[in-house]
Protein backbone atom coordinates (compact mmCIF):
# COMPACT_ATOMS: atom_id res chain seq x y z
CA UNK A 1 0.00 0.00 0.00
CA UNK A 2 2.83 2.26 0.93
CA UNK A 3 4.54 2.16 -2.73
CA UNK A 4 1.14 2.40 -4.16
CA UNK A 5 0.87 5.84 -2.66
CA UNK A 6 4.54 7.00 -2.98
CA UNK A 7 3.79 6.42 -6.85
CA UNK A 8 0.38 8.32 -7.16
CA UNK A 9 2.31 11.14 -5.23
CA UNK A 10 4.94 10.48 -8.35
CA UNK A 11 2.21 10.98 -10.75
CA UNK A 12 0.59 13.70 -9.12
CA UNK A 13 3.74 15.65 -9.53
CA UNK A 14 4.68 14.77 -12.89
CA UNK A 15 2.97 18.02 -14.39
CA UNK A 16 5.15 20.19 -12.10
CA UNK A 17 8.24 17.98 -13.23
CA UNK A 18 7.39 18.56 -17.04
CA UNK A 19 7.80 22.47 -16.23
CA UNK A 20 10.53 22.54 -14.12
CA UNK A 21 12.31 20.22 -17.14
CA UNK A 22 11.14 22.89 -19.60
CA UNK A 23 12.09 25.64 -17.03
CA UNK A 24 15.62 24.09 -17.19
CA UNK A 25 16.15 23.89 -21.02
CA UNK A 26 16.28 27.47 -20.89
CA UNK A 27 19.09 27.34 -18.42
CA UNK A 28 20.92 26.87 -21.36
CA UNK A 29 19.23 26.62 -24.66
CA UNK A 30 19.33 30.43 -25.43
CA UNK A 31 23.44 30.81 -24.34
CA UNK A 32 24.20 27.89 -26.53
CA UNK A 33 22.76 28.16 -29.74
CA UNK A 34 25.40 31.48 -29.94
CA UNK A 35 28.10 29.03 -31.28
CA UNK A 36 26.87 27.44 -34.18
CA UNK A 37 24.97 30.69 -35.19
CA UNK A 38 28.39 32.76 -34.29
CA UNK A 39 29.53 32.44 -38.53
CA UNK A 40 26.55 33.71 -39.43
CA UNK A 41 25.81 36.37 -36.85
CA UNK A 42 29.76 37.20 -37.09
CA UNK A 43 29.22 37.45 -41.04
CA UNK A 44 26.38 39.55 -41.26
CA UNK A 45 27.50 42.33 -38.73
CA UNK A 46 31.26 42.33 -39.40
CA UNK A 47 32.02 40.94 -35.95
CA UNK A 48 35.68 40.70 -34.74
CA UNK A 49 36.90 36.97 -32.98
CA UNK A 50 36.65 38.76 -29.69
CA UNK A 51 33.41 39.94 -30.37
CA UNK A 52 32.11 36.81 -31.69
CA UNK A 53 33.63 34.78 -28.45
CA UNK A 54 31.63 37.58 -26.53
CA UNK A 55 28.04 36.15 -27.26
CA UNK A 56 28.98 33.31 -25.23
CA UNK A 57 31.36 34.55 -22.41
CA UNK A 58 28.85 37.89 -21.43
CA UNK A 59 26.11 35.50 -20.55
CA UNK A 60 28.08 32.72 -18.76
CA UNK A 61 29.95 36.15 -16.88
CA UNK A 62 25.82 37.00 -15.96
CA UNK A 63 25.68 34.19 -14.24
CA UNK A 64 27.53 35.08 -11.43
CA UNK A 65 26.47 38.96 -11.68
CA UNK A 66 22.75 38.42 -11.88
CA UNK A 67 22.25 35.84 -8.79
CA UNK A 68 21.86 37.89 -6.16
CA UNK A 69 19.71 40.27 -7.63
CA UNK A 70 17.88 36.64 -8.54
CA UNK A 71 17.78 35.96 -4.61
CA UNK A 72 16.24 39.50 -4.22
CA UNK A 73 13.64 38.35 -6.37
CA UNK A 74 13.05 35.44 -4.83
CA UNK A 75 12.12 37.39 -1.45
CA UNK A 76 10.34 39.98 -3.02
CA UNK A 77 8.40 38.59 -5.56
CA UNK A 78 8.15 34.72 -4.60
CA UNK A 79 10.11 32.29 -6.49
CA UNK A 80 7.62 31.31 -8.96
CA UNK A 81 6.88 34.90 -10.38
CA UNK A 82 10.67 35.23 -10.01
CA UNK A 83 10.89 32.47 -12.57
CA UNK A 84 8.51 33.66 -14.22
CA UNK A 85 9.48 37.00 -14.85
CA UNK A 86 13.14 35.83 -15.43
CA UNK A 87 12.24 33.60 -18.42
CA UNK A 88 10.23 36.89 -19.31
CA UNK A 89 13.15 38.64 -19.63
CA UNK A 90 15.39 35.20 -21.27
CA UNK A 91 12.99 34.96 -24.05
CA UNK A 92 12.67 39.11 -24.69
CA UNK A 93 16.58 39.64 -24.49
CA UNK A 94 17.65 36.73 -26.85
CA UNK A 95 14.59 37.60 -29.65
CA UNK A 96 16.35 41.11 -29.11
CA UNK A 97 19.17 39.62 -30.23
CA UNK A 98 17.65 38.49 -33.44
CA UNK A 99 16.30 42.02 -34.49
CA UNK A 100 19.93 43.97 -33.20
CA UNK A 101 21.33 46.13 -35.89
CA UNK A 102 24.68 46.28 -34.55
CA UNK A 103 27.17 44.36 -32.36
CA UNK A 104 26.65 47.10 -29.45
CA UNK A 105 23.36 45.67 -29.25
CA UNK A 106 23.59 42.41 -29.98
CA UNK A 107 25.91 42.23 -26.71
CA UNK A 108 23.36 44.30 -24.56
CA UNK A 109 20.40 41.97 -25.40
CA UNK A 110 23.17 39.12 -24.72
CA UNK A 111 23.53 40.84 -21.22
CA UNK A 112 20.31 40.67 -20.61
CA UNK A 113 19.33 37.28 -21.74
CA UNK A 114 22.39 36.16 -19.13
CA UNK A 115 20.79 38.30 -16.26
CA UNK A 116 17.75 36.35 -16.35
CA UNK A 117 19.56 33.38 -16.52
CA UNK A 118 21.26 34.17 -13.70
CA UNK A 119 18.18 35.20 -12.03
CA UNK A 120 16.21 31.50 -12.73
CA UNK A 121 18.63 29.86 -11.44
CA UNK A 122 18.29 30.48 -7.57
CA UNK A 123 14.62 30.72 -8.38
CA UNK A 124 14.20 26.83 -9.54
CA UNK A 125 15.84 25.02 -6.06
CA UNK A 126 14.02 27.70 -4.63
CA UNK A 127 10.58 26.87 -6.19
CA UNK A 128 10.88 23.05 -5.70
CA UNK A 129 10.34 23.70 -1.67
CA UNK A 130 6.65 25.33 -2.66
CA UNK A 131 6.19 22.65 -5.52
CA UNK A 132 7.45 18.98 -4.35
CA UNK A 133 6.98 17.37 -1.18
CA UNK A 134 10.63 16.93 0.50
CA UNK A 135 10.68 12.89 -1.45
CA UNK A 136 10.73 14.47 -4.55
CA UNK A 137 13.15 17.30 -4.28
CA UNK A 138 16.33 15.17 -4.82
CA UNK A 139 13.98 14.42 -8.23
CA UNK A 140 13.12 17.52 -9.05
CA UNK A 141 16.51 18.83 -8.54
CA UNK A 142 17.10 15.84 -10.98
CA UNK A 143 14.68 17.00 -13.43
CA UNK A 144 15.51 20.52 -14.75
CA UNK A 145 19.25 19.57 -14.36
CA UNK A 146 18.56 17.12 -17.30
CA UNK A 147 16.47 19.78 -18.80
CA UNK A 148 19.31 22.05 -18.74
CA UNK A 149 22.17 19.88 -19.78
CA UNK A 150 19.79 18.61 -23.03
CA UNK A 151 19.88 22.17 -23.26
CA UNK A 152 22.85 22.59 -23.91
CA UNK A 153 23.53 19.42 -26.05
CA UNK A 154 20.20 20.54 -28.10
CA UNK A 155 20.92 24.15 -28.48
CA UNK A 156 24.57 23.05 -29.79
CA UNK A 157 23.75 20.20 -32.13
CA UNK A 158 20.43 20.86 -33.44
CA UNK A 159 20.18 24.28 -34.19
CA UNK A 160 21.95 23.82 -37.58
CA UNK A 161 20.91 20.44 -38.74
CA UNK A 162 17.16 21.08 -38.32
CA UNK A 163 16.42 24.87 -37.02
CA UNK A 164 18.18 26.43 -39.63
CA UNK A 165 16.81 24.56 -43.08
CA UNK A 166 13.36 25.66 -41.17
CA UNK A 167 13.98 29.35 -41.28
CA UNK A 168 15.39 29.70 -44.36
CA UNK A 169 19.04 29.66 -42.98
CA UNK A 170 18.33 33.05 -41.04
CA UNK A 171 20.01 33.26 -38.03
CA UNK A 172 17.31 35.86 -36.51
CA UNK A 173 14.45 33.82 -37.47
CA UNK A 174 16.30 31.15 -35.30
CA UNK A 175 17.49 32.91 -32.21
CA UNK A 176 13.61 34.03 -32.72
CA UNK A 177 12.40 30.52 -32.94
CA UNK A 178 14.56 29.39 -30.17
CA UNK A 179 13.00 32.08 -27.68
CA UNK A 180 10.13 33.10 -28.52
CA UNK A 181 8.37 29.64 -26.64
CA UNK A 182 10.06 30.28 -24.24
CA UNK A 183 6.90 33.02 -23.59
CA UNK A 184 4.63 30.16 -22.64
CA UNK A 185 6.71 28.20 -20.33
CA UNK A 186 6.43 31.20 -18.24
CA UNK A 187 2.81 31.57 -18.06
CA UNK A 188 2.98 27.75 -17.62
CA UNK A 189 4.27 28.25 -14.47
CA UNK A 190 1.14 29.35 -12.75
CA UNK A 191 -0.90 26.97 -13.17
CA UNK A 192 0.28 24.02 -10.63
CA UNK A 193 -0.41 24.41 -6.74
CA UNK A 194 1.85 25.81 -4.36
CA UNK A 195 2.29 23.42 -1.42
CA UNK A 196 3.42 25.76 0.68
CA UNK A 197 1.63 28.87 2.28
CA UNK A 198 1.95 32.12 1.59
CA UNK A 199 2.89 34.30 4.09
CA UNK A 200 3.76 38.38 4.57
CA UNK A 201 7.26 38.22 5.97
CA UNK A 202 9.75 37.95 3.65
CA UNK A 203 12.86 36.59 4.00
CA UNK A 204 16.54 37.50 4.03
CA UNK A 205 17.77 37.53 0.35
CA UNK A 206 21.63 38.37 0.90
CA UNK A 207 23.66 35.23 0.81
CA UNK A 208 25.43 34.36 4.29
CA UNK A 209 28.83 34.67 3.90
CA UNK A 210 29.39 33.98 7.13
CA UNK A 211 27.71 30.62 6.31
CA UNK A 212 30.82 28.19 5.37
CA UNK A 213 28.56 26.27 3.44
CA UNK A 214 27.99 29.02 1.24
CA UNK A 215 31.41 29.27 0.21
CA UNK A 216 32.30 25.29 0.28
CA UNK A 217 29.27 24.48 -2.17
CA UNK A 218 30.73 27.55 -4.34
CA UNK A 219 34.21 26.75 -4.55
CA UNK A 220 32.88 23.07 -5.08
CA UNK A 221 30.36 24.40 -7.83
CA UNK A 222 33.15 26.02 -9.50
CA UNK A 223 35.49 23.25 -9.78
CA UNK A 224 32.56 21.54 -11.44
CA UNK A 225 31.74 24.63 -13.72
CA UNK A 226 35.38 25.79 -14.46
CA UNK A 227 36.60 21.58 -15.46
CA UNK A 228 33.32 21.65 -17.97
CA UNK A 229 33.88 25.14 -19.54
CA UNK A 230 37.21 25.13 -19.62
CA UNK A 231 38.02 22.36 -21.39
CA UNK A 232 35.14 23.31 -23.83
CA UNK A 233 37.08 26.23 -24.49
CA UNK A 234 40.95 24.80 -24.58
CA UNK A 235 40.29 21.56 -26.67
CA UNK A 236 40.79 22.91 -30.07
CA UNK A 237 43.69 24.13 -28.84
CA UNK A 238 45.37 20.78 -27.28
CA UNK A 239 43.93 18.99 -30.18
CA UNK A 240 45.75 21.33 -32.56
CA UNK A 241 49.18 20.92 -30.71
CA UNK A 242 48.94 17.65 -31.06
CA UNK A 243 48.16 17.19 -34.43
CA UNK A 244 45.04 15.58 -33.74
CA UNK A 245 42.84 18.98 -34.61
CA UNK A 246 40.82 16.20 -37.23
CA UNK A 247 38.98 14.69 -33.98
CA UNK A 248 37.56 18.33 -32.31
CA UNK A 249 34.29 17.42 -33.97
CA UNK A 250 34.32 14.08 -32.56
CA UNK A 251 35.75 14.75 -29.24
CA UNK A 252 33.26 17.26 -28.85
CA UNK A 253 30.06 15.66 -29.47
CA UNK A 254 31.39 12.65 -26.91
CA UNK A 255 32.49 15.00 -24.35
CA UNK A 256 29.16 17.51 -24.43
CA UNK A 257 26.88 14.08 -25.35
CA UNK A 258 28.25 12.78 -21.52
CA UNK A 259 26.70 15.60 -19.97
CA UNK A 260 23.10 14.41 -21.27
CA UNK A 261 23.99 10.92 -20.11
CA UNK A 262 25.22 11.93 -16.43
CA UNK A 263 21.83 13.70 -16.46
CA UNK A 264 19.76 10.68 -17.42
CA UNK A 265 21.45 8.38 -15.14
CA UNK A 266 21.10 11.21 -12.24
CA UNK A 267 17.19 10.73 -12.86
CA UNK A 268 17.26 7.08 -11.92
CA UNK A 269 19.68 7.22 -9.20
CA UNK A 270 18.94 11.15 -7.56
CA UNK A 271 17.12 9.33 -4.46
CA UNK A 272 20.07 7.35 -3.42
CA UNK A 273 23.23 9.72 -4.70
CA UNK A 274 21.96 13.29 -3.89
CA UNK A 275 22.97 14.31 -0.43
CA UNK A 276 26.50 11.71 0.09
CA UNK A 277 29.32 12.95 0.70
CA UNK A 278 31.69 10.39 -0.37
CA UNK A 279 29.78 10.61 -3.98
CA UNK A 280 31.14 14.30 -4.22
CA UNK A 281 34.42 13.81 -3.33
CA UNK A 282 35.15 11.21 -5.56
CA UNK A 283 33.40 13.02 -8.68
CA UNK A 284 35.70 15.54 -7.87
CA UNK A 285 38.68 13.36 -7.73
CA UNK A 286 37.61 11.16 -10.73
CA UNK A 287 36.91 14.69 -12.94
CA UNK A 288 40.35 15.67 -11.90
CA UNK A 289 42.11 12.49 -12.66
CA UNK A 290 40.51 11.86 -15.78
CA UNK A 291 41.66 15.33 -17.36
CA UNK A 292 45.24 14.73 -16.79
CA UNK A 293 44.70 11.40 -18.58
CA UNK A 294 43.06 13.30 -21.40
CA UNK A 295 46.06 15.22 -22.00
CA UNK A 296 48.26 12.32 -21.04
CA UNK A 297 47.20 10.40 -23.92
CA UNK A 298 46.10 10.32 -27.73
CA UNK A 299 43.71 8.97 -30.32
CA UNK A 300 40.65 7.04 -29.62
CA UNK A 301 41.25 7.03 -25.50
CA UNK A 302 41.79 10.67 -25.12
CA UNK A 303 38.23 11.05 -26.49
CA UNK A 304 37.30 8.24 -23.87
CA UNK A 305 38.59 10.33 -20.74
CA UNK A 306 37.59 13.33 -21.95
CA UNK A 307 34.35 11.52 -22.23
CA UNK A 308 34.65 10.39 -18.97
CA UNK A 309 35.56 14.00 -17.22
CA UNK A 310 32.44 15.38 -18.91
CA UNK A 311 30.46 12.74 -17.10
CA UNK A 312 31.92 13.08 -14.00
CA UNK A 313 31.65 16.90 -13.83
CA UNK A 314 28.16 16.60 -14.62
CA UNK A 315 27.45 14.45 -11.60
CA UNK A 316 29.51 16.48 -9.69
CA UNK A 317 27.30 19.66 -10.83
CA UNK A 318 23.66 17.99 -10.43
CA UNK A 319 24.88 16.67 -6.64
CA UNK A 320 26.00 20.40 -5.57
CA UNK A 321 23.33 22.13 -7.36
CA UNK A 322 20.82 19.52 -6.09
CA UNK A 323 22.02 20.61 -2.21
CA UNK A 324 20.48 24.02 -1.48
CA UNK A 325 17.02 22.45 -1.11
CA UNK A 326 18.13 19.92 1.21
CA UNK A 327 20.09 21.21 3.67
CA UNK A 328 18.58 24.77 4.03
CA UNK A 329 15.38 25.90 5.08
CA UNK A 330 12.74 26.36 2.47
CA UNK A 331 13.17 30.31 2.77
CA UNK A 332 16.92 30.12 3.10
CA UNK A 333 17.15 28.05 -0.08
CA UNK A 334 17.16 31.26 -2.65
CA UNK A 335 19.59 32.61 -0.75
CA UNK A 336 22.38 29.53 -0.57
CA UNK A 337 21.75 29.19 -4.12
CA UNK A 338 22.34 32.94 -4.93
CA UNK A 339 25.79 32.48 -3.14
CA UNK A 340 26.59 29.29 -4.36
CA UNK A 341 25.93 30.42 -8.01
CA UNK A 342 28.13 34.19 -7.36
CA UNK A 343 30.96 32.56 -6.30
CA UNK A 344 30.60 29.29 -8.66
CA UNK A 345 30.12 31.15 -12.21
CA UNK A 346 32.92 33.79 -10.84
CA UNK A 347 35.39 30.78 -10.94
CA UNK A 348 33.96 29.39 -13.65
CA UNK A 349 35.31 32.13 -15.62
CA UNK A 350 38.04 33.14 -13.84
CA UNK A 351 39.88 30.10 -13.49
CA UNK A 352 39.60 29.59 -17.48
CA UNK A 353 40.86 32.61 -17.71
CA UNK A 354 43.71 32.25 -15.58
CA UNK A 355 44.58 28.86 -17.33
CA UNK A 356 44.31 30.93 -20.72
CA UNK A 357 46.63 33.33 -19.66
CA UNK A 358 49.22 31.29 -18.41
CA UNK A 359 49.26 29.04 -21.37
CA UNK A 360 49.78 32.05 -23.67
CA UNK A 361 52.60 33.23 -21.36
CA UNK A 362 54.56 29.92 -22.02
CA UNK A 363 53.35 28.78 -25.24
CA UNK A 364 51.65 25.26 -24.01
CA UNK A 365 47.63 25.50 -24.44
CA UNK A 366 48.00 21.90 -21.83
CA UNK A 367 48.29 24.39 -19.13
CA UNK A 368 45.22 26.01 -19.54
CA UNK A 369 43.57 22.59 -18.73
CA UNK A 370 46.42 21.55 -16.44
CA UNK A 371 45.49 24.76 -13.81
CA UNK A 372 42.00 23.70 -14.07
CA UNK A 373 43.36 20.05 -12.48
CA UNK A 374 45.37 21.99 -9.80
CA UNK A 375 41.79 24.02 -8.34
CA UNK A 376 39.97 20.93 -8.60
CA UNK A 377 42.66 19.34 -5.97
CA UNK A 378 43.15 22.44 -4.60
CA UNK A 379 39.15 22.39 -3.17
CA UNK A 380 38.87 18.69 -3.24
CA UNK A 381 39.29 18.53 0.89
CA UNK A 382 36.56 20.87 1.16
CA UNK A 383 34.57 18.39 0.10
CA UNK A 384 35.38 16.21 3.04
CA UNK A 385 34.27 18.53 5.62
CA UNK A 386 30.42 19.55 3.98
CA UNK A 387 28.16 19.14 6.74
CA UNK A 388 24.71 18.06 4.54
CA UNK A 389 22.42 17.34 7.28
CA UNK A 390 19.04 18.22 6.32
CA UNK A 391 17.75 21.38 8.35
CA UNK A 392 13.87 21.52 8.75
CA UNK A 393 11.88 24.46 7.42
Amino acid sequence: MAQNTSQFTLREALPVLVLLWLAGLYLRIPVLVAPPLAPFIADELALSQALTGALTTVPVLMLAIGAMPGSLAISRLGARTALALALIVVAVGSSLRGLAPDAFTLLAASAVMGLGIAIMQPALPALLTVWLKPAHLALGSSVYMNGMLMGEFIGAGVTLPVLMPLTDDSWRLTLLAWSLPGLLVAGLLFLPKSRRKITSERPAWVPDWRNPLTWKLGLLLGASSALFFGTNAYMANVLEQRGALETLDRALFWFNLAQVAASLIMLKTSRYWVGRRSLIVIMLALAAVTLGLFLATTGLLSIVFAFLMSLTAAWLLILLVALPPLVSRSEDTGRLAAGNFTIGYTLAFAVPMLGGLIADSTGNPNHALITLIVYAVLVLPLAFTLDLRTRSS
